[in-house]
């Protein structure tokens, strides 16, 4: 369980007041004592994670979180945190002490309905409390499957995880593809694979390691050659293969090695598909020739790393995008979880391939994106656009039917 890559596990957060019993739920849950539970209001500060295989979903992360009442300077930055945490959740477990609902407890239901998260409402210690009739007519109202728990005694623990499991939206359940729609068994394909002083040491990227292994799984003969040695993978071959994937940042050497009627792509492409809303990826490469100067650029990274010498991100991107504009512009970059909430100073968001956060954070990032009309695509599109191989590198995708 613990060699699933937490950008592929579900994410659910136990969101409430203090006292409402979150961490209590997340230990019976779990089965495990993994949060401190306190009688003291505000014992949990900062989101905690635990992974746990709920079947037959799989492997999830539950998030215990501070309370959304906190107060003082302190509590409210807590509660910012915890709202954060609302962009990575698949779903919410709201809890609530079975005590009629606050303003702090509305204003927090009022956003998750916002954004679409799907909602189980957990009305905690029914031990101690019964459930007030306000908040169920509420819950019926808003169309919010609830259940009446005890965390503490274990009472209806399982029935929850059963909610939770049904809960789980249709797209979460489905095996979602990175390359195997664009193949079929017998086929050949190359994978190029730059070893570079940003590859870490004596392994793959994730990206690359997944698209291996789905490849593998759908009975195709995989090769897999760096840059320089792509020529020579060529004349071993009979006939031409029948699709190349590379890393975005030699696509251009690729393409200059490559028979104009060998299909390709690349790996960021493929991660577009896989994790987000790959039509408005692509429609955000407009704004590249709308560009002008003095425009801010957003360069998103989904994951912290120390920065080396020719970061694709931070040196690769903003070089090749600023040649290709002949336009003088600023660049702003994020990393992490950390997603500016002044999106409308930017004229275009760079997103990265999206490997190390799962598929509802990107998804909210495209569409709070497009929800303040600014432009978003990722790497590998802006690569290949900046390149001049645009069509040629997407057009595996579409050929394909997808």
């Amino acid at each position: 369980m613990s060699t699933v890559p937490r950008g592929e596990r579900l994410i659910i957060a136990l969101i409430g007041n203090r006292n409402a019993g979150k961490s209590s739920l997340i230990n019976a849950i779990t089965g495990q004592e993994i949060a401190i539970v306190s009688e003291v209001a505000g014992t949990t500060t900062d989101p905690v994670d635990k992974h746990y295989e709920l079947l037959p979903l799989g492997p999830v992360t539950f998030y215990d979180t501070a309370g959304i009442d906190d107060i003082g300077d302190l509590g409210q930055m807590r509660v910012k945190a915890t709202y954060k945490i609302l962009y990575r959740a698949d779903i919410v477990v709201f809890v609530n002490a079975s005590v009629p609902f606050c303003d702090s407890e509305y204003a927090m239901l009022k956003r998750i309905a916002e954004m679409k998260i799907p909602l189980l409402m957990v009305f905690n210690k029914t031990d101690i409390n019964p459930t007030p009739e306000s908040n169920i007519a509420y819950c019926k109202e808003h169309s919010l499957p609830y259940i009446c728990t005890s965390a503490n005694k274990g009472i209806a623990i399982t029935e929850a995880k059963e909610m939770l499991i049904n809960l789980a939206p249709k797209h979460l359940k489905d095996e979602r593809v990175l390359a195997g729609d664009l193949v079929t068994a017998g086929d050949r394909v190359i994978l190029v694979t730059p070893i570079d002083l940003a590859a870490p040491k004596g392994r793959l990227i994730l990206p690359q390691v997944q698209v291996i292994r789905e490849l593998l799984d759908n009975d195709v003969v995989v090769t897999v050659v760096k840059e320089r040695e792509l020529e020579c993978a060529l004349d071993t071959y009979k006939k031409p293969p029948d699709l190349v994937i590379t890393d975005s940042q030699v696509i251009l050497k690729v393409v200059g090695d490559l028979p104009e009627d060998v299909p390709l792509t690349t790996f960021s492409i493929l991660f577009a598909r896989y994790k987000g809303e790959l039509d408005t990826l692509i429609q955000g490469i407009r704004q590249v020739d709308k560009l002008m100067d003095k425009d801010k650029i957003l360069i998103a990274e989904a994951c912290s790393h120390h920065v080396q010498a020719d970061d694709i991100g931070r040196t690769k991107i903003p070089r090749w995008l600023s040649q290709y504009c002949g336009k003088d512009l600023v660049y702003e970059v994020y990393a992490g979880h950390d997603f500016p909430e002044n999106l409308e100073d930017y004229a275009l968001v760079i997103h990265c391939g999206a490997c190390m956060i799962n598929q509802m954070e990107m998804n909210r990032r495209i569409i709070e994106s497009a929800r303040r009309n600014v432009p978003i695509t990722n790497y590998g599109l802006l690569i290949s656009k900046v390149q001049g191989v645009f069509e040629r590198a997407i057009a595996p995708l579409f050929r394909s039917g997808v």
